[in-house]
């Protein structure tokens, strides 16, 4: 599985192409495995390295869902994925956006894969929305190094065998049945990324990004972190919503 990139808005925190993370004059070494850091949202574009720069040659146009994962109206998050969208309305996109606290659904896959539970109507439309889309983006906040229940509900629902991925008869191999759309998760947390990445090993983006969007064929995944958002003054705040929309506006 091929690294991620994780853009961090953060201007505390650098990190060495060496793969050293220096924060407040501390320095850890990552390990390997680690997803790759590249803290650029205080980079100008130009001066980033051509690799790194992957917003280069995005389509003029692109079909972008928005899923906005946190279950509480008036969220940062929904703000964000506001943001998101008018930028992407902005940059020449056709977005649509799920707010998931707007939706009426269960959240619980009752009998798993066991039996089939009809899905409701805004699970049926959201189903159609992903298979519409070229681009998913979901918005959603790290709770307990996870994914809100409201969030991992509409994944337990809609990713269904048949739908997101199908296990091929006599073999562990299986179709990706989502392949040909790209992701970016934008996530929020009150802990710095440094320790989400180097002590919590950044579960909640692994498990979305690998086990969840990449099992489906969804690549490539990338990752904006939004992090220490507890006590982030109102400018801050301000700095994240244009960076969200300066990324909708480019279709990324």
């Amino acid at each position: 599985m091929e690294p991620d990139v994780i853009e961090v808005d953060c201007l505390s925190h650098r990190l060495h192409v060496a793969g050293c993370v220096e924060s407040q004059g501390a320095s850890r070494n990552l390990h390997p495995e680690h997803i790759s850091l590249i803290c650029v949202a205080s980079m100008p574009r130009a001066l980033l390295p051509k690799h790194v720069d992957y917003l280069a040659g995005m389509p003029a146009s692109r079909r972008i869902l928005v899923v906005c994962g946190h279950p509480t109206p008036g969220s940062l998050c929904e703000a964000i994925a506001r943001a998101y969208g008018a930028g992407s309305a902005a940059g020449g996109h056709v977005c649509r956006t799920l707010v998931l606290h707007e939706l009426t659904f269960d959240p619980i896959l009752h009998g798993g894969y066991h039996s089939r539970t009809e899905l409701e109507p805004s699970l049926v439309a959201a189903q159609e929305a992903i298979l519409w889309a070229e681009h998913l983006v979901f918005v959603y906040p790290t709770w307990w190094g996870s994914m809100p229940a409201l969030l991992k509900g509409l994944i337990d629902r809609t990713f269904l065998p048949g739908f997101a991925f199908k296990y091929r008869e006599n073999s562990m191999r299986w179709d990706r049945l989502l392949a040909g759309r790209s992701a970016r998760l934008i996530v929020t947390m009150d802990a710095p990324w440094w320790w989400d990445t180097i002590v919590n090993r950044s579960t909640s983006r692994r498990t979305m990004a690998g086990p969840i969007l990449k099992f489906c064929g969804v690549r490539p995944v990338r990752v904006t972190v939004f992090d220490q958002v507890k006590g982030a003054s109102e400018e801050k705040r301000k700095g994240w919503l244009g960076k969200a929309q300066a990324l909708g506006a480019a279709g990324g």
